[in-house]
């Protein structure tokens, strides 16, 4: 079939093709099935434009672009909706999947899946860089989807980053379509989020400021632990990108809601410009969402997501979460962080932005974390070790452990994964003398704070009780 897709600057048209079969795509230990949702596949294919700055990039973000040749494209996206159409919310998340690892990810599909299916939000996880579909540098092994799967994704042709701007905005455009043929089925999309993590987030913050004002496909972006900087328009390195700025804040004058959550780590950075160079006041359209006690990534990324179906055992849960100091194979000098804040607070932000693109209500402005005086590079932390200031939750008002998105050493993962560190029998006995029944009158004091601030959703609030009372004491 053929759609031919409309924006107030450019006309584009888009060959859709379904792909029967299973896709390459780790969502977790579940089908997807499982959980009432069904998986297509499709191929997209057509003609895809690269952008070129009309004057030097600058660091405010207010950047002018134009189209700056094209050529043709076939990628790939795999869309996740509802089984039961009247359960869909008329939301659809497109996820710009990250590739840092040498594979596509869904990223934020793993780490705010529950409230994606609890609230009937329709997925689609998009093919969007060339090393997800043909191989190239990252900071794993080649898992592209041509190396996993040659025979089912040989028609695939990525012609490199420049062109994954649009190509991706094609892709958004694409699941607005209804009618024959539509990739949701007999669903009709109301609202479009964007969403990307890590390095995805990076191409975000350079799209929302540079192609955003040409394509207006998104009705409001979600932008997932972003650094400094931001990723170059002409296809190289986000590492060494060229042309431009080593720090990059969102434009002043945003068409529409974006709200970015922020982990320790990508605050201070370490190995770059960390997002506290770029940090910019909440406006009207802008809210950043600073997460005390959280890493880049975590134990809720790899171990607990997979099994986390939302009717998994509370005992599963409970193991998963325990702390390690073994991460992919590796030992660390430290457990890596082990707290769940970022988890529930990312489904918060899914959900307060979604609102805010629904009905125009912002998502709340927490403070910011807060910087030590004598070294602005680093976190200003209290007498336990945790970050002070930013959105608070009780893993950190009522804490059992120190979790930080720094002070783990070895390889880059370690970097990213930050580290936690339990208390001892006497810290805990010291804190709570009532034992456990005080600890979680006081956890539940702090949780129901957290919600009341938006910061957590009340549908997770049983189950986060049920986790405080299972884990404490933590054991190493």
């Amino acid at each position: 079939m053929s759609i031919s897709l409309v924006t107030s600057a450019i006309a584009q048209k888009v060959s859709v093709k379904p792909i029967p079969g299973k896709p390459v795509l780790l969502l977790g230990a579940y089908d997807p099935d499982s959980i009432g949702y069904a998986e297509s596949e499709y191929f997209l294919s057509g003609r895809a434009k690269s952008y070129a700055p009309t004057a030097p990039l600058k660091t405010d973000g207010r950047w002018h672009l134009s189209p700056n040749g094209e050529t043709d494209f076939t990628t790939r996206i795999v869309v996740l909706r509802p089984k039961d159409a009247k359960k869909f919310n008329g939301t659809v998340i497109v996820e710009w999947l990250n590739v840092s690892g040498g594979l596509d990810a869904p990223a934020d599909w793993f780490m705010a899946h529950r409230e994606i299916v609890r609230a009937g939000y329709a997925y689609a996880g998009v093919s969007a860089q060339k090393v997800g579909v043909e191989g190239g540098i990252s900071l794993g092994t080649d898992m592209s989807l041509k190396k996993t799967n040659p025979e089912r994704y040989s028609e695939l042709n990525h012609p490199g980053d420049a062109f994954a701007y649009d190509m991706f905005s094609q892709a958004g455009w694409l699941v607005r379509q209804h009618g024959s043929g539509n990739v949701l089925g007999p669903m009709v999309a109301k609202h479009v989020i964007a969403a990307g993590e890590s390095q995805s987030a990076t191409f975000l913050a350079s799209y929302i400021n540079g192609v955003d004002p040409l394509a207006k496909v998104f009705d409001g972006f979600l932008v997932h632990s972003r650094f400094g900087s931001s990723a170059p328009f002409d296809g190289s390195s986000v590492m060494k990108p060229t042309g431009m700025p080593p720090v990059v804040k969102f434009r002043p004058d945003l068409r529409v809601p974006v709200l970015t959550l922020i982990t320790e780590t990508d605050l201070v950075g370490g190995r770059g410009e960390g997002y506290s160079s770029a940090r910019q006041k909440d406006a009207p359209r802008l809210r950043a969402w600073e997460v005390a006690g959280a890493a880049h990534a975590d134990v809720y990324t790899i171990r607990v997501a997979p099994v986390d179906t939302g009717f998994a055992p509370l005992e599963t849960l409970v193991a998963a979460y325990k702390p390690s100091m073994t991460l992919m194979g590796a030992k660390l000098a430290k457990p890596y962080n082990f707290g769940p804040q970022q988890h529930y607070v990312l489904q918060a932000a899914l959900s307060a932005l979604n609102t805010w693109v629904q009905t125009g209500k912002a998502a709340p402005s927490p403070p910011q974390i807060a910087l030590s005086s004598a070294d602005p590079n680093q976190i200003a932390r209290d007498e336990h070790g945790l970050a002070i200031g930013g959105i608070r939750t009780p893993w950190v008002d009522v804490p059992v452990a120190m979790t930080s998105g720094s002070g783990n050493a070895g390889n880059v993962m370690a970097y990213l994964f930050g580290s936690g560190e339990p208390f001892d029998d006497a810290k805990l006995n010291r804190l709570y003398p009532g034992g456990k029944a005080d600890y979680l009158t006081r956890f539940a004091a702090s949780l129901d704070s957290s919600i009341r601030a938006g910061f957590i959703l009340r549908a997770d609030r049983q189950e986060i009780l049920d986790l405080a009372a299972a884990i404490y004491p933590v054991t190493k």
